[in-house]
């Protein structure tokens, strides 16, 4: 089974400052960033959004322009340019660091002119219901890309790209979802709101010949531009999961290289996920939602919540080889549409939780790293100023610990709901072990075995500042405050 002793650091966050910085700051911080633990960086869409240089990337208008042409507003993306994201990436290549690219397959937004046609409103909350009849619409269908000019891809992309919008110019009441005609919802989708195909903007339609060829060459011309090595693909949930699997295939053939997939299947529903996994062949790694949910519930508990079942139902738990495991990210961070909020106090041991057990790839977000500040509106309608606190410190140490000792058979202590640890017993290059001790309640410890008899352990959280040592037997007495969690490793060459 697969273990990743990397870790994976989302550079960016849904507030992460505009003005073309965040490049240029991978491009310095790259070796500092190698140095710590990092081996991948999973970078923002570089490709031009609706909003141009305000854009997180997200509302998709040119696949082309990585920050080159004046569209929308502005030459750069929010983060930058095209000349400053190759350099980024290059530096990132350079220190040792894989890079992986956001890529969004599912829609697109900001057309430049509108067109009529036929199509068929759909319920919202039901897309196998229709709302009424078939009848003529006016969107915004039609993408020219004027700035570009027909650089690198000719296409225009015309409302038989698509099949589906929720905008009518000539019906500006209305609330459904427009099926165009000579169209169906794809299949292979979620099954939330009877067929999740739809979610914003133009959406894709998979299913035509053109778009199809389109994403595939645009898919080559990417790989020569940047030479990145994997995807982080956006919203499968609602684009036909085989698509994935047949892209990914052709660029891992056009490349010749095992490229890196993930993709963002947000979802607590552990049977949608699991069928993902099986139509993707395996060949797709997942998000772990369901541990996020656990984190954040777990936090919000305190000391109710039952530790011994943080793992219960998780991907990690289920498919260790396909769960890539986060505490937060952009979507989850407050004010944001998926916000679920791992509190302050348990991040450190959420963390602990990914970064230091043998099972899963875990990715660090950003604003946790290095904290966040903003403002922004709630669903209220309120305004909120946001303090994201940096944990960088503990994760630091993490990554370390991660990168030393995090090696060998893992042997659990998951037996009191207040508090649970695990040792590793550490292998022929990395010998010591380790020992890691979590409290939701009091100051408590366990006694486990770390496979190492007579060696000398120091707590490089410093929350503990006492040595521990084992005995003859390997063991110890393995303490924690409360509410916290201890890291103990060996104290020579520490």
């Amino acid at each position: 089974m697969t273990e990743f002793n990397g870790a994976m650091l989302q550079c960016f966050h849904w507030y992460s400052p505009g003005g073309g910085k965040l490049w240029q700051q991978i491009t310095e911080e790259a070796p500092q960033l190698a140095k710590a633990g990092f081996t991948a960086l999973w970078l923002p869409p570089a490709f031009k959004g609706v909003a141009g240089g305000m854009d997180v990337g997200y509302g998709v208008y040119d696949l082309f322009d990585l920050g080159e042409f004046d569209q929308k507003g502005s030459v750069a993306t929010r983060y930058g340019t095209r000349d400053q994201y190759l350099k980024a990436i290059n530096a990132a290549k350079e220190a040792g660091i894989q890079v992986y690219a956001d890529v969004v397959f599912n829609h697109k937004l900001g057309a430049d002119h509108q067109e009529e046609f036929m199509a068929t409103p759909y319920k919202p909350d039901n897309r196998k219901e229709a709302a009424g009849e078939q009848q003529t619409i006016r969107a915004w269908t039609h993408f020219t890309f004027p700035g570009r000019g027909g650089k690198y891809s000719e296409l225009q992309w015309h409302w038989w790209h698509f099949n589906a919008a929720d905008h009518n110019v000539l019906d500006q009441d209305t609330d459904a979802v427009y099926l165009f005609e000579g169209k169906e919802f794809n299949e292979s989708v979620d099954q939330e709101k009877g067929n999740f195909d739809y979610l914003m903007g133009c959406n894709l339609d998979i299913a035509s010949e053109d778009v199809r060829k389109e994403l595939f060459y645009w898919g080559e011309w990417f790989l020569k531009t940047t030479g990145v090595d994997g995807f982080r693909f956006d919203a499968v949930k609602h684009v036909n999961s085989g698509f994935f699997l047949e892209w990914l295939n052709h660029m891992r053939g056009f490349s010749g290289r095992d490229l890196f997939a993930v993709g963002e299947y947000w979802s607590g529903n552990m049977d949608s996920l699991m069928e993902f996994i099986e139509k993707t062949g395996s060949n797709i790694m997942l998000f772990d939602v369901v541990l996020q949910h656990n984190f954040a519930a777990a936090g919000n508990s305190g000391r109710e919540y039952d530790l011994r079942a943080i793992f219960d139902n998780t991907l990690v738990s289920k498919r260790p080889d396909l769960a890539v495991t986060i505490v937060s990210n952009h979507d989850t961070q407050p004010l944001q549409a998926l916000e679920s909020v791992v509190q302050p106090w348990f991040k450190p041991i959420a963390y602990a939780l990914i970064l230091l057990r043998k099972d899963g790839y875990p990715c660090v977000f950003a604003a946790d790293y290095y904290g966040a500040s903003y403002t922004d509106r709630g669903k209220d309608g309120g305004e909120y100023d946001i303090e994201m606190a940096s944990h960088r410190f503990l994760i630091d140490k993490f990554l370390e610990v991660r990168s030393r000792y995090a090696y060998g058979e893992q042997i659990d202590c998951f037996e009191d709901a207040g508090c649970i640890g695990w040792t590793r017993k550490g292998n022929t290059g990395h010998p010591g072990g380790m020992a890691v001790v979590i409290s939701n309640n009091e100051a408590s410890s366990l006694n486990m075995e770390t496979g190492s008899p007579g060696t000398t352990y120091i707590d490089i959280t410093e929350h503990i500042d006492k040595e521990i040592k084992t005995n003859s037997d390997g063991r110890a007495e393995f303490s924690c405050p409360g509410g916290s969690v201890s890291v103990w490793v060996p104290k020579q060459g520490f």
